[in-house]
């Protein structure tokens, strides 16, 4: 697709570099290719078009049993040089949002596989990066250039999200483990500085989420587990005359797994479970829709023992705790060409946000006491959209609105 205003490339030359013999191909009337027959393991992807920069993606994982869809946006090119080299080792230097030129990096569902005690979750892959650390050991929380935790903003489709962590703190941009599996992930942008104008509440770093499209071609099932939780995915598309499809994406907890089969891990349950998708809906005549969401629920919870003798061991064991930290965001898009050179894009998102901890104690009498009491919830509803119009090939403006909705209920605190 034509990166700006997101039309589709007729013609554009795909080639497996380093296959032999060499495999290629060339894209159709709708900018669609397929390779097949490519060896598993990290292939390099090659994508040139008269008018346009060449695109060279390293590192792209092909797996056994399983088909890799690709999105690829080219920009076009401005001058004709007579020969250009290209050298995936700083491919990844180049950001997905053309208005980020500095302190932006672009970061692959497959990074957060590879790199050391990333687990699967992007907050945890960027302590690899300079100027970023971890706040601590036992969660996702990051420090971006000494900025706070806190200020780390995440949004997903062109839009704010709140923090999608389980066993999240109130306020906080990060908590235990990421509510979003690799499995619904695509490339997305890391920034932790000089951010565009459209991240206006970002105070230390940003997070921008790309969602991957199903399978549009065949149905296909992944079943995955690991140290956070056994995941179960689906996707599929909707008809074989229809580029439509979906993609769904559960997990839920390993540890509160263990806890069933009688081996807890602590006092305290940790229990979690989440739910992602992505629904493509594109039409002939009335552009793109798409629905996509996600939610998760999680809690840590310590029951109390009416046993006086341990409660001089171990005092948590007369208190009856429940922690709980729930969120979701449930949206839809609409992405259409108004003509050739206007790319209209909106977004409508509903979010919600709760917190919450409870706590009693045994009296002497064996009896539960209310000892704290908390609640906080928020709710939000977010219209966004944006304009893209290419000039020319040196020029392309943007404009943007955005009109959030705010409902807070405020905390009730009892002791």
């Amino acid at each position: 697709m034509d990166k700006n205003i997101q039309t589709p490339i007729v013609g554009a030359t795909v080639i497996l570099v380093g296959s032999t013999p060499l495999k290629g191909t060339i894209t159709d009337s709708e900018g669609g290719f397929q390779l097949t027959q490519v060896p598993i393991g990290r292939q390099t992807v090659k994508i040139t078009y008269m008018g346009y920069k060449e695109m060279t993606m390293s590192n792209v994982v092909v797996n056994a049993g399983k088909e890799l869809v690709l999105n690829v946006g080219l920009e076009e090119d401005i001058t004709q040089l007579s020969e250009i080299t290209i050298k995936p080792t700083v491919e990844k230097d180049k950001p997905l949002n053309d208005m980020a030129t500095v302190s932006t990096r672009t970061f692959s569902v497959e990074e957060t596989q590879r790199y050391a005690a990333a687990i699967n979750d992007p907050a945890r892959m960027a302590t690899a990066y300079a100027g970023v650390i971890a706040a601590d050991d036992g969660g996702n929380n990051i420090v971006i250039r000494g900025n706070s935790p806190n200020g780390l903003l995440w949004r997903m489709e062109g839009v704010d999200i709140p923090n999608p962590n389980h066993f999240s703190s109130l306020g906080a941009a990060g908590g235990g483990v990421s509510i979003l599996s690799a499995q619904v992930l695509t490339n997305s942008d890391f920034m932790t500085g000089a951010f565009p104008a459209e991240y206006g509440n970002a105070l230390s770093g940003v997070f921008d989420l790309k969602l991957r499209k199903g399978n549009n071609q065949k149905r296909e099932y992944t079943v995955q587990a690991g140290l956070l939780g056994l995941d179960v995915a689906a996707e599929r598309p909707f008809s074989k005359n229809y580029k439509g499809s979906y993609l769904i994406n559960y997990r839920y907890s390993t540890l509160e797994l263990l806890t069933k089969l009688g081996l807890p891990l602590g006092d305290f349950a940790q229990r979690f479970q989440d739910l992602s998708y992505n629904i493509s809906l594109p039409t002939n005549k009335w552009g793109k829709f798409t629905l996509f969401g996600f939610g998760g629920l999680s809690s840590s919870v310590g029951e109390a023992q009416a046993d006086s003798t341990l409660w001089k061991t171990n005092g948590d064991k007369r208190y009856d705790e429940n922690f709980k930290s729930n969120t979701g965001a449930w949206g839809a898009t609409h992405a259409v060409n108004l003509n050739k050179k206007a790319f209209l894009k909106t977004v409508v998102l509903y979010s919600v946000y709760q917190n919450g901890f409870h706590q009693q104690q045994y009296s002497n009498a064996y009896v539960f006491e209310p000892r704290y009491n908390e609640d906080y919830s928020l709710r939000k509803l977010t219209v966004s959209s944006t304009l893209n119009y290419k000039f020319n090939a040196r020029l392309a403006a943007c404009g943007s609105h955005l009109e959030p909705t705010i409902l807070r209920f405020f905390p009730r605190i009892m002791e």
